[in-house]
């Protein structure tokens, strides 16, 4: 089983804008931090009427930039991929200044105050723009990180159902492709011209994706994989990183990681470990004791995922919680 092969932007100027496809160009938030690789990149697709994919987080920088690649341009829709707050804030601006509708599969649910665990130290950004978070890495190559910083107020004005043509005309056919897991609203894009998914945080060049409870859903985003692996797309576009034009056997090996990590943490609870806490000593002994605790979000969801199988139980029948006990059944 070949380990994901993740890959960095070789190189990022703020504010430009670059021309990465015929079709598509990227600009660049200056938000870069663990939580999202180099920076935010929101996607103009078109030209003259143009779709701008995931604004991105409410910086003075961004918005100037964005106005600039736009001049003497109309914006005909502005498409979402989820409400974390490096992706769909400034829609609210874009959507004022330039009388465009915003889509999305729907808004952020509010999660139950009683699967929400109590803060941590290691929960609070270390910077200024760690606050708008990303996805993240869960594995030594990369940062391990949790994110909670959600845009629940965001509805937009078209709720979009899985494989709803939103674009069509102009020289551009766009469509919606659900893909619940990171969140459970995560929503991709295609542009059919191009044979491309812009798949958001679903699946992203430089790291795997955090998958936490209680919004993130192991299973669902393991399905969700499965799915864009399948498709036939020629080349995804991420929110965070470079593309992928090696679609079907980065995803593969996207799919056989969580799988990998799935049976890992089920061998630890049969081998009487019972706390997410506790199997993170041993599964990411090699990561930073600092990153522990957010790391236990991400065998968190895989818990949560073996308790829907039926594989393990809560120890005293209650919540599925982070703090939980689990047991073999």
């Amino acid at each position: 089983m070949a380990a994901p092969e993740f890959r960095r932007l070789d190189e990022v100027t703020y504010g430009a804008v670059e021309q990465v496809t015929p079709l598509i160009r990227r600009v660049i938030a200056e938000n870069p931090s663990k939580f999202t690789a180099d920076g935010t990149g929101a996607y103009l697709v078109g030209h003259g009427d143009v779709v701008v994919i995931d604004p991105g987080p409410v910086l003075d920088s961004h918005r100037a930039a964005l106005q600039r690649a736009l001049e003497g341009e109309r914006v005909r829709a502005i498409l979402i991929t989820h409400c974390h707050t490096d992706h769909s804030p400034l829609a609210a601006w874009m959507r004022e200044e330039y009388d465009a509708p915003t889509f999305a599969f729907g808004p952020h649910p509010r999660p139950d105050p009683a699967l929400v665990p109590p803060p941590e130290p290691d929960d609070a950004p270390d910077s200024a723009t760690d606050s708008a978070t990303g996805g993240s890495a869960d594995e030594p190559t990369g940062e391990i990180v949790i994110e909670e910083s959600v845009e629940y107020d965001f509805e937009p004005d078209v709720r979009v159902g899985d494989g709803e043509v939103v674009v069509d005309g102009g020289g551009l056919t766009m469509r919606g492709v659900h893909t619940p897991g990171h969140t459970s609203n995560h929503m991709c894009w295609t542009l059919e011209e191009e044979s491309t998914l812009f798949s958001g945080d679903h699946v992203m060049g430089w790291s795997t994706t955090v998958v936490s409870p209680p919004d993130g859903d192991m299973a669902a985003y393991v399905d969700s994989l499965r799915r864009v692996a399948g498709r036939g797309d020629a080349v995804l576009w991420p929110t965070h990183g470079p593309c992928r034009d090696d679609v079907a056997s980065y995803v593969g090996a996207l799919i056989d990681h969580r799988l990998a990590r799935e049976a890992a943490v089920l061998g630890q609870v049969r081998g009487g470990l019972g706390t997410a806490r506790e199997i993170v000593e041993v599964l990411y002994a090699d990561v930073r004791p600092e990153l522990h605790k957010p790391a236990a979000r991400s065998v968190w969801g895989h818990l949560v995922q073996l308790v829907d199988a039926g594989l393990v139980a809560v120890e005293d029948g209650g919540l599925a919680t982070l703090d939980a006990r689990y047991v073999a059944v």
